[in-house]
This record gives C-alpha cells, sequence and structure tokens, in this order.
C-alpha cells in the first residue's frame, strides 16, 4: 500500500452557490516566507531531508540498489543528487536523475544548478526531448525517461552514468516500467562483465514498497520522515456531481477570502476542461469588486509549448493572484513558486485499451490514493498549504491505493517497437515489473509485422531496416512509417504536416453556442476527402497569413495549438533529413497524399456493410464516424481513420477517403483475407458523398 503522508485531522467544506463556506476555517494562512531572500544553503538545511545527510550518504555509498521513500516536500530530488555528488558517490560517471514529464526535468535541473551556483548546462543539466542543454562538464543530468531509453538504444549497458536515480517511481509510465527493465539489465550485465558498478536508486513520496524491493533484488527500503511544511486537508460534506462547477467555486471563494500572494493550483483532466474553466475564470474576475483583486489564470497541460509549460513558474503581479489549472502533469517533483491552495477535483483521464477490439479509450477516471496524496503536496512546498478534495472522506477512503500500470492498459505497439531497438529480441519474456497482457503483446508484434517493422523466425524477432527507421522517430509506429513511405509518393512536406496536425490536441476550436458561425467559416477549408485533408488546407492557410493569431480567431482555430504544430512539423522534419529521406511535395495533387496515408494506416481502415454501417477490417468492430467529421453524411466504401473513440458508441475521428486497390497494394496478403468480395466487386462499391454533404462542401 503507498505509504500516507502525516497530514494533520482532515476538515469537511460543502460547496454552496455562488461561494460555499468552510466548516471550519483553515488555520496557519500566514504570508509567504519568501524564500527568494534567504541564501541557498540556508534553504537546503532547512529541508527535512538533511538531517539525515550524514546516513543517507552511508548507505547510498554501500548499497548497489535502493528504494527511497520521503513525503512530498522533503526534498529528496534536489538533495540526493547533491549529495552523491559532494560525497564523491558515482564520480566516475554521471548522475542522471530521471522524471516522467519534460517539465519536471527543466525546472528541477535548474532550481539545482542555481544551488550549486553554477550555471545551467555545465555542472548541472538537463535532456529532454528535441532539447540538450548539457556539456562535457555535467555530472548531474536530469533527463525525461523516454530519453534515458532513447540514449539505452546506443548504449545498452548505459556507461556514461554512474548512478542513475528513477524518480517518481510510482507513476508507472509505459517509459517509467520500460526503463525499469532495461536499467535494471544494465546493473546485471555490468557486473557479469566486471565493468564499472552501476548504482540504481529507486525514490517517491507513494509506492507499493515491496514490489519495488523485489523488482530491484530485494533492495532496502529507506525512509525519509518528515516534510519541511504542514499541509490541512478539506474534504466535501457530500459528494459533488459536478466538479468542475465545485472547481470554480472553490476558486472563487478563496480569491475572496485569501491574501492575494496565496496562489491556487486546480487539478483537472485535459486541455478542453482546462480551457473552458480559464475562459470562465477570466470572465468572473472581470466583474468581481476591486476588493478581490485581479486574478491571472495560467493553463497547464502536456501538449503546451515547453515555453508556455514554463509560464507556471513565473511570479504573478503584486497584488494579482496566479491560478493555474493543470493536469496530473503538475503532480510530482515541481515546485511551482507562490501555491498556498491545491484544489483536487479527484478525476484524472486514463487510457484503456482492449486488444481484442483494437478499442482505446481515453476516459475520466477517479484517481487513485497515491495520486491523491502526491497532489495534496504541492500545497506544502514552500509554506504551510491547504488541500481542498471535492469529495468526500468516504470516497477517499475507497479510492485504490495505487494507479494501475500503464503498461497493463494501453497499446504496446510503440513499446515493442522500443524493445526491438534496444536490442531485446525475446520481448514476450521481458522482465517487467507488472507483466502486461500476453494478447496486448502478441497484438503488438503482429501489427510491427504488417507495418513491415519486423522480421519473424521461430521465436525470434528482430527489426527490418524500415522498422529501425521507424524507431528513430518519437511517434506511433504507423506515422513513423506513414512518412517513410511518403517519397514513393512524393508527398513528405504534407504527410509531415498531416502527422504533426494528429500528434497534438485538436486545433479547431468548437463553441456551441457559435456554432453555425463556425460551420460557415469552416466550408472554405472543408474536403470532401476527408478530415486530414481538411486539416492540411488550414495549416496551408495558417501558414498563408504567417501565422497571424487574429486569423485564428476569425476562423475557429487553436493558435496555441497550431504554434506546437509547427514546433513538432521543424523536429520530425530534422529526423528525415538524419535518416536521409527525401522531402518532396505533392503540392495540388492530394490523390498522392490519400494513397500514402492508405499505406500508413491501413491497419486502421473500415469498410462500409450493405445496411450503410461500417466496420474496422482488422477487429471487425462495428464502427461509426464521428459526428465532428467531414465525411459524418457521407458514406464513402472505404475509410482510414486515425483513432477510435468509445462514447455511447465506436466512432472513428480524423477519417479519409481511400480507395480499396490502395489497401491491396499496402498489405496484398492482409487484405486479400479482411476484404469483402474480389477486386472486381470493389469498384462498384459507391464512394460518393450525399446531395447534402455536397451542398455544404461546394466551397471547397
Amino acid at each position: 500500500m503507498p505509504q500516507e503522508p502525516d497530514f494533520p485531522p482532515a476538515k469537511r467544506f460543502r460547496p454552496g452557490s455562488p461561494f460555499f463556506r468552510l466548516s471550519k476555517k483553515p488555520g496557519m494562512l500566514l504570508p509567504r516566507k519568501g524564500n527568494a531572500a534567504v541564501p541557498t544553503d540556508v534553504q537546503r538545511r532547512r529541508l527535512p531531508i538533511y538531517q539525515a545527510r550524514s546516513q543517507l550518504i552511508v548507505q547510498l555509498r554501500q548499497l548497489h540498489s535502493a528504494v527511497l521513500i520521503g513525503e512530498t516536500g522533503s526534498g529528496k530530488t534536489t538533495q540526493i543528487p547533491q549529495y552523491l555528488y559532494e560525497a564523491g558517490i558515482g564520480r566516475q560517471g554521471m548522475v542522471a536523475i530521471t522524471q516522467p514529464r519534460r517539465v519536471a526535468a527543466i525546472s528541477l535541473a535548474g532550481r539545482v544548478a542555481e544551488e550549486r551556483n553554477s550555471p545551467l548546462g555545465k555542472l548541472v543539466g538537463y535532456t529532454v526531448r528535441f532539447e540538450d542543454v548539457t556539456s562535457p562538464d555535467t555530472k548531474l543530468k536530469f533527463m525525461t525517461d523516454g530519453m534515458l531509453l532513447r540514449e539505452a538504444i546506443g548504449d545498452p549497458l548505459l556507461l556514461r552514468y554512474a548512478v542513475v536515480v528513477l524518480d517518481e517511481a510510482h507513476e508507472r509510465t509505459v517509459h517509467t516500467d520500460v526503463l525499469f527493465g532495461v536499467v535494471k539489465a544494465a546493473q546485471r550485465r555490468r557486473s557479469e562483465q566486471n565493468r564499472l558498478p552501476l548504482k540504481v536508486i529507486v525514490m517517491s513520496a507513494t509506492m507499493d514498497v515491496d514490489l519495488f524491493s523485489q523488482y530491484f533484488n530485494k533492495s532496502p527500503v529507506l525512509y525519509l520522515e518528515g516534510r519541511q511544511h504542514p499541509i490541512q486537508v478539506f474534504y466535501t460534506k457530500q459528494p459533488q456531481s459536478d466538479y468542475l462547477q465545485a472547481a470554480l467555486v472553490s476558486i472563487f471563494q478563496i480569491h475572496q477570502e485569501a491574501p492575494p500572494s496565496h496562489d491556487i493550483l486546480v487539478f483537472m483532466t485535459g486541455q478542453e476542461e482546462i480551457e473552458a474553466l480559464a475562459r470562465t475564470c477570466r470572465d468572473i474576475a472581470k466583474h468581481l469588486p476591486e476588493t478581490c483583486g485581479p486574478m491571472t489564470v495560467i493553463p497547464l497541460y502536456a501538449s503546451l509549448p515547453p515555453v508556455q509549460q514554463l509560464r507556471v513558474f513565473q511570479p504573478a503581479p503584486k497584488g494579482c493572484r496566479k491560478v493555474i489549472l493543470s493536469t496530473n502533469i503538475a503532480e510530482t517533483s515541481i515546485t511551482i513558486s507562490g501555491i498556498k491552495f491545491v484544489i483536487d477535483t479527484g478525476m484524472v483521464k486514463a487510457k484503456r485499451y482492449n486488444p481484442d477490439s483494437g478499442l482505446e479509450v481515453l476516459a475520466v477516471q477517479r484517481v487513485s490514493k497515491a495520486q491523491a496524496w502526491q497532489r495534496a503536496g504541492r500545497a506544502g512546498r514552500e509554506d504551510s498549504g491547504s488541500c481542498y478534495r471535492l469529495y468526500t472522506e468516504e470516497e477517499f477512503d475507497n479510492l485504490t491505493g495505487m494507479t494501475v500500470p500503464e503498461i497493463q492498459r494501453c497499446n504496446l505497439t510503440s513499446v515493442v517497437l522500443q524493445l526491438l531497438a534496444l536490442g531485446i529480441s525475446d520481448v514476450l519474456n521481458f522482465d517487467f515489473m507488472s507483466k502486461p497482457p500476453p494478447e496486448s503483446m502478441r497484438m503488438a508484434l503482429e501489427q510491427l509485422d504488417l507495418l513491415g517493422a519486423v522480421d519473424r523466425k521461430d521465436d525470434q524477432v528482430s527489426l527490418t531496416p524500415l522498422g529501425k527507421k521507424m524507431a528513430s522517430f518519437p511517434l506511433e509506429p504507423r506515422f513513423a512509417k506513414t512518412i517513410l513511405v511518403s517519397p514513393d509518393f512524393s508527398c513528405t512536406e504534407e504527410v509531415l504536416t498531416i502527422v504533426s496536425l494528429l500528434s497534438v490536441d485538436t486545433v479547431l476550436y468548437n463553441p456551441p453556442a457559435r456554432r453555425e458561425e463556425v460551420l460557415a467559416m469552416r466550408k472554405k477549408f472543408m474536403s470532401s476527402e476527408g478530415d486530414h485533408m481538411t486539416l492540411l488546407n488550414i495549416y496551408r492557410a495558417f501558414k498563408k497569413v504567417s501565422g497571424s493569431k487574429e486569423w485564428c480567431r476569425e476562423n475557429f482555430v487553436n493558435s496555441r495549438n497550431m504554434g506546437l504544430v509547427t514546433e513538432v512539423r521543424a523536429q520530425l522534419r530534422d529526423i528525415c533529413i538524419k535518416v536521409y529521406h527525401g522531402l518532396e511535395s505533392s503540392l495540388a495533387d492530394l490523390a498522392n497524399v490519400r494513397r500514402c496515408l492508405a499505406h500508413g494506416l491501413f491497419v486502421n481502415a473500415a469498410e462500409l456493410q450493405p445496411d450503410g454501417s461500417y466496420v474496422a477490417l482488422h477487429t471487425h468492430q462495428p464502427v461509426s464516424i464521428h459526428p465532428s467529421s467531414v465525411l459524418f453524411q457521407a458514406k464513402p466504401a472505404y475509410v482510414v481513420f486515425n483513432e477510435l473513440l468509445h462514447t455511447s458508441r465506436c466512432y472513428m475521428r480524423d477519417l479519409c477517403l481511400v480507395d480499396p486497390e490502395w489497401l491491396q497494394d499496402a498489405a496484398p496478403e492482409y487484405f486479400r483475407r479482411k476484404l469483402r468480395g474480389d477486386a472486381l466487386q470493389w469498384e462498384k462499391m459507391p464512394q460518393m458523398l450525399p446531395p447534402v454533404t455536397s451542398e455544404i462542401l461546394s466551397g471547397c
């Protein structure tokens, strides 16, 4: 079970309208101490971990592996790497400190560099995707777990490193779980080959300590007691039917009652929710009495450009309260200055994958107790704080202890490709801490085989030359394949654009109250060939006006996400150049683009049935065209789609019209088994738009 922090007894509150009142006022709402004015060496000595420094160094010097449990705010993430360096442990190589999220890796590196009084990139550096701020002098290297995995492809023994610190281990992301196995294997193989030993330290505030200890060869568990600042936890008296409304009410009660220097962090589930609540908060704040003071609302989620993610660390103007609306990206490791209040909705968005149906559902669900404690801990980083849980104490007691590892509930195609790129041929028997379902692994191998990424001989699996190139792209294998076959169709530039558009959250903004206006503006971009071509038209128009924000507002396009698309596209283009990949453009010939998409996304193909319904060819899952698609009222015979979304029924999202012979060219044997009838019958299938849709699209 997770180790729960020793918080004071919880209080209860009841959200009301327009503002709720606490059943008991939270105590210890003192002005911030202003850590910026306190010398860093004094701040370090104030941390709870400092009391155990000498004992920790003795233990870490002796142990090959250790599991370290320390409360949020104890200082473990910033101090352990420094203690190792100061004691000369791991001086023969670098100390790698991994984080599940890039924003944490960047901010932690900056903080530790400041404490060492060293320019960032010298003694202390960081590496995240497409950004390397290190030098030959770097000894303490913060990085995302995905980046250390990529390094392991070229260096399976991780010989550059003397110590690997696996931080926030409880998150159990796919990359984290794969990294556990890779680091454990590197440690064993270095010992067998009498090379420099690799020390492994696993850290978190909350984790299943027995599981981690057993996995890392019965490693000793070291407990750090104490947190720097106390936190009061409040629960609702009654369950909340609308957690978004409860969050809104909570924000403004705090805003009315607390000093403006006390900032608020709200945990939510996704971008759409965050952006909608941000607009509402800004609108309400404009109409409040001057006595309430101004409010600045800042969103934080994974798909934000890095520069915008880092805005959360900038202090608000004097007399202005900072309200951060975040996904679980802010749950761990990062310290956002000024946070005194945490509002925990108790919800998180998580993936669920069914290998039989091929259906990956991104659904909102309850957090685990481990996540709830991590969220509460954000309130006590610099001073005493309060956490308002928008659920009852009984609901908290009924939460699961730990989050189900992502490796057990997601599509494993990318994972298997990465393992093969690491030189692990027996992927079915890889040493996972928590074994994924065997059916998910077999399905992943089958998909990679269909994509031409692997050779299978008996029980041995290896990457083909195409598979090795696919592993170079930080993308799902089907998108990497689409890019790599694009020179055959002279449309790499267009495919890079489309893949980039599909790699970020939606670039389209659809306010329900302005539905007719949105439809009128979209007509000029809509393509009867599907959503991919429509998105390509929008991006081309966006570039033609040089990314004008005014144009984005007029056309209901999310300028922030379009900026991110441009960044992702540039990065993917660089990878294409590195793998000696042609960069041709099809210009106006979009049939070539659709043909290329058919060759890359053919596993996600669907066929029109005689009764007017659709069936996904790979899994025989009944599917429907999503109402947001430009093909919603059309009945094309064959389409490829980006993803399946399950709500009241199973919907295909982001569709592209394709010809059946293109699918057969992409995978002849596969489609000989999957398609109805013979090739002569395919051409007789109707591929026409009904009159109503043709009218809508007549201005394309």
